[in-house]
């Protein structure tokens, strides 16, 4: 099968890590020894991820660079693309490695990626998508009266700055990225979902935004003619009912069933809901299935041994 992959961010920037390069490139390694046993079971391959971690934190030594003159301040979309660079150098470099330590012959590229939004989109006035670290509720009260930040409560995990999350349309580089996976390279690519960008007098102007990595690696798994889309993530399947006594796994479900499950308010905002509409989305776009599973259990999730697998 032809096999989209979307990676969380914070599978390579895991909690208790300070956050250096070295911190990622371990976790990177780990992750990429999985993700090579996908292509050596004689799957293509197409990976994304995410980089809300990296992008926030970027972000916010940047913004610290303003008290210094020599060390100018960079926009949000700018801060995107340059994780987009570095995390695709890391995950091209480890899964290089570890498609080599099993034998597989095959040219890992990464494609710094852009998507096309809607100025008007309605998100630009109500900002919802996290980035970086998390906070206190003290000390995001203080950023965002100092700094201006939008600032919100996520899943219960603490406060996290917020900004607007268009819905991607597509992507500039859509053409180039199916090119290359069908003459059967490894292609990462919409990283971060994509630099997000609009046409301003015929020109394509960058804009400061974070699309959900998830919903744009649904766009870039009809894009591509994906057979399926699998969503990594830090838990074995989806969970209705979460943290309650009767909280049990979603293993298999039609998007009728997905759909009625977030109506009963099953999934959190900001964490396992965009996986679930993203997936939706593809199903939907394609008849294909969508898995959500975590990185250990992938390969069990493509049998059908693991994971919450969403059909038309």
């Amino acid at each position: 099968m032809r096999i989209v992959i979307a990676l969380g961010g914070n599978a390579l920037l895991q909690r208790g890590m300070k956050g250096t390069f070295e911190d990622q490139q371990k976790a990177a390694h780990l992750a990429m020894e999985q993700i090579a046993q996908v292509v050596k079971d004689g799957h293509e391959l197409v990976m994304t991820h995410g980089n809300g971690p990296q992008c926030g934190a970027v972000f916010l030594q940047h913004v610290a660079g303003e008290e210094h003159a020599n060390v100018p301040a960079m926009p949000l979309h700018v801060c995107g693309g340059m994780t987009q660079g570095f995390l695709g150098e890391l995950l091209q470099q480890e899964l290089d490695g570890a498609l080599r330590q099993v034998g597989v012959n095959k040219n890992v590229v990464s494609i710094v990626t852009q998507s096309v939004v809607d100025p008007k989109d309605p998100s630009f006035n109500a900002p919802s998508k996290p980035i970086g670290p998390f906070y206190t509720k003290e000390k995001a009260e203080e950023m965002q009266k100092e700094k201006g930040y939008h600032m919100m409560e996520d899943a219960g995990r603490g406060y996290r700055i917020t900004v607007a999350s268009p819905v991607p349309q597509y992507f500039i580089e859509e053409e180039a990225i199916k090119t290359l996976v069908n003459a059967g390279f490894v292609v990462v690519c919409s990283g971060g979902g994509g630099i997000p960008v609009i046409f301003e007098d015929g020109k394509i102007k960058g804009v400061d935004a974070v699309i959900d990595k998830d919903l744009s690696a649904s766009v870039l798994a009809a894009t591509t003619s994906a057979d399926a889309f699998m969503i990594l993530t830090d838990v074995p399947e989806a969970l209705i009912n979460y943290r309650k006594e009767n909280e049990a796994p979603v293993r298999e479900a039609t998007v009728a069933q997905m759909e009625e499950y977030i109506k009963q308010g099953h999934f959190a905002k900001g964490s396992m809901l965009p996986k679930v509409q993203a997936c939706i989305r593809f199903v939907k776009a394609t008849g294909h299935p969508a898995l959500i599973t975590a990185l250990d259990y992938a390969l069990q999730a493509l049998k059908g041994e693991r994971g919450t697998k969403i059909i038309p």
